[in-house]
């Protein structure tokens, strides 16, 4: 292997995997400042919490305490679903990133783009409707597990410099897990597949019973990103790969020797052998 041709191709690897991560990590930064542009409307997010909690009850989407008040009584269960909530979203969807950027480039671009999108409108939505969670809202009666229980990844709302609180939707939790979620499935076989699936689901019932979302939040999320998904181009198929086994050789059939023409009224040798006995 010729050492002064892969260092170059190394060197440009490392390069775009540096671009890469620092685009991510500019998006997730802007993201983050963006949030706080919302902070001091607690009492326009508490009473948007409060027509949202009215609004759901008049669609007939179920009530968060119906899911979220069995599970107060098993501590287990509700530090799992804070571990959840707290300790899965970003990794997850940072595994998803970089395996597709090594295995299938073309998908990890349209999820990196659907991703920006989404946050970008998710980061006007939180602008223009600064919404407070559940667990702030006291006219829902969700109790903030996190604080209760822990883990917790969110201090006092009054005193939180490092995430603004009054910005629940859409969800990005459910949003980024759908995402990932889509692009596994479109890039894996297999009726397995679908088992990416079940990260969403848990996800959207992991942040109704933690007191972080609204059944709407989640909702708007879904609706936004397959919008997003719809106007984004989808990668080409890649050509089917062939199994492996082994490689026959060709053969090339040995030239005619030149010589005599056969008289076709004269049989061959091989044609009176295979004539039956008795006939002339």
């Amino acid at each position: 292997m010729d050492e002064t041709r892969t260092a170059p191709a190394r060197l440009a690897a490392w390069q775009r995997a540096a671009r890469e991560l620092a685009l991510v990590a500019v998006l997730f930064l802007a993201y983050k400042a963006g949030r706080q542009l919302v902070s001091g409307h607690a009492d326009v997010a508490l009473a948007n919490g409060e027509w949202v909690w009215r609004l759901e009850r008049l669609l007939r989407l179920p009530d968060e305490t119906l899911v979220q008040g069995p599970l107060l009584a098993h501590e287990l269960l509700v530090r799992l679903a804070n571990s959840y909530y707290a300790y899965v979203h970003f990794p997850a969807t940072v595994l998803c990133l970089v395996w597709l950027w090594l295995r299938r480039p073309a998908h990890y671009v349209r999820l990196r783009r659907a991703l920006a999108a989404l946050t970008a409108v998710a980061l006007v939505l939180h602008v223009c409707v600064p919404l407070a969670p559940p667990r702030l809202t006291a006219l829902t009666g969700l109790v903030d597990t996190g604080t209760r229980f822990g883990p917790s990844v969110y201090g006092p709302p009054d005193t939180d410099r490092l995430s603004n609180q009054y910005a629940a939707m859409p969800s990005l939790h459910v949003g980024w897990a759908l995402a990932i979620a889509l692009a596994l499935v479109a890039v894996t076989t297999g009726r397995r597949r679908w088992l990416w699936l079940l990260h969403p689901l848990v996800t959207a019932v992991v942040v109704v019973v933690t007191g972080n979302h609204y059944w709407l939040d989640g909702v708007v999320a879904v609706v936004l990103l397959v919008a997003i998904l719809a106007v984004l181009p989808t990668p080409a198929p890649e050509p089917p790969t062939l199994p492996p086994g082994p490689v026959r050789p060709h053969v090339v059939p040995a030239p005619r020797r030149a010589g005599r023409r056969r008289n076709p009224k004269v049989p061959a040798a091989a044609d009176v052998r295979l004539r039956p006995p008795g006939r002339g």
